[in-house]
């Protein structure tokens, strides 16, 4: 029998609070970005990201990104005690979510990785396309 994912009660029926209560830290974001912008898919490439997030949380936002469907996990063939995450069609939806985050925090703030940020002006529906481009080709995370 599958494990069952827990039930989450909602704190109100708002769609902002719905997307909030999913995302609303910084490691479920930053975990998204690696795999959209870095291709991460492994626990070690994850805490080995230049933010160091520790083990613990590290472990309980993957299962709750797994949990909320944004991104599933599969055991590594090549390696059978590695679990192999991927973006899910729900986790690729939020690709142009985070695009416009980056912008507007670029708008805003003096932040890094200007290369990232000129691409995205210069050709938005283009960056969105190779994002989505990179997980049409990996239908599973055990691909």
């Amino acid at each position: 029998m599958p494990a069952r994912k827990p039930a989450y009660k909602r704190r109100s029926g708002c769609p902002l609070n719905a997307s909030v209560e999913m995302l609303g830290d910084r490691w479920s974001l930053l975990i998204i970005r690696d795999m959209m912008l870095l291709g991460y898919r492994t626990f070690k490439e994850f805490l080995n990201s230049h933010e160091r997030i520790a083990s613990n949380i590290l472990a309980d936002r993957l299962l709750r990104l797994e949990n909320y469907g944004i991104i599933a996990s599969a055991r590594d063939p090549s390696d059978g005690r590695k679990q192999i995450y991927s973006l899910t069609p729900k986790g690729l939806g939020l690709a142009p979510v985070l695009t416009e985050m980056v912008l507007w925090a670029a708008a805003y703030e003096d932040t890094g990785n200007q290369a990232l940020v000129r691409l995205i002006h210069k050709d938005k529906d283009g960056f969105l396309a190779q994002v989505r481009k990179r997980f049409a080709n990996r239908s599973s995370p055990g691909k």
